[in-house]
């Protein structure tokens, strides 16, 4: 699928049929968040893959009772793992790790669009509860949960804002760009 097309089509669905991921497909989503940058090439982040289906519920509930998400086949953790980071950049590893997980999610999110297949990126969870039922070290950092499926039905697109809303030119607030002074 060609690039532009694969980010307009990205969608956050969460509706799922009961019919299977392929492994491969999996495989290929999670291969995606190997192709991120890296402070230092330190990488932090880890993958959690969950097809139990009472650990996906279990999953669903921690997420603030998000019932799609038991109806996955699969249910990917995005976990960040800062110890190296911080031993390297001090204070600055939390943004670097924040970082990273988000790069890694959103190429996660493209391939599962440029697959056809289905996904939402989860953040409202409690943590310790995910940690509990995975049983994930406390120093680790609970990023995300992406269920991955195929959806039930084509989802709408959602109104995204026009690129002039989200840019400003040389300093804040400044919405157009000012034509460069001659250097002479």
């Amino acid at each position: 699928m060609d690039f532009k097309k694969v980010l307009k089509e990205r969608r956050s669905i969460r509706r799922y049929s009961s019919k299977k991921v392929s492994v491969s497909d999996l495989t290929a989503v999670c291969e995606a968040a190997r192709f991120i940058p890296v402070a230092g090439n330190i990488y932090t982040v880890r993958l959690v893959i969950v097809s139990d289906e009472k650990k996906k519920e279990q999953l669903a509930e921690a997420a603030l009772s998000q019932d799609f998400i038991a109806k996955a086949p699969f249910v990917i953790v995005v976990c960040s793992d800062l110890k190296q980071l911080r031993r390297s950049y001090g204070t600055r590893a939390e943004i670097y790790g924040k970082q990273q997980a988000g790069a890694a999610i959103e190429n996660m999110l493209l391939k599962v669009t440029e697959l056809g297949l289905a996904s939402c990126w989860v953040g409202a969870t409690d943590d310790n509860a995910v940690k509990r039922v995975l049983k994930i070290p406390e120093d680790i950092q609970i990023e995300a949960l992406l269920p991955l499926a195929n959806p039930l039905g084509k989802e709408e697109a959602k109104k995204k804002p026009d690129l002039s809303f989200i840019t400003y030119f040389e300093k804040w607030g400044q919405r157009t760009a000012k034509p460069a002074k001659k250097p002479y």
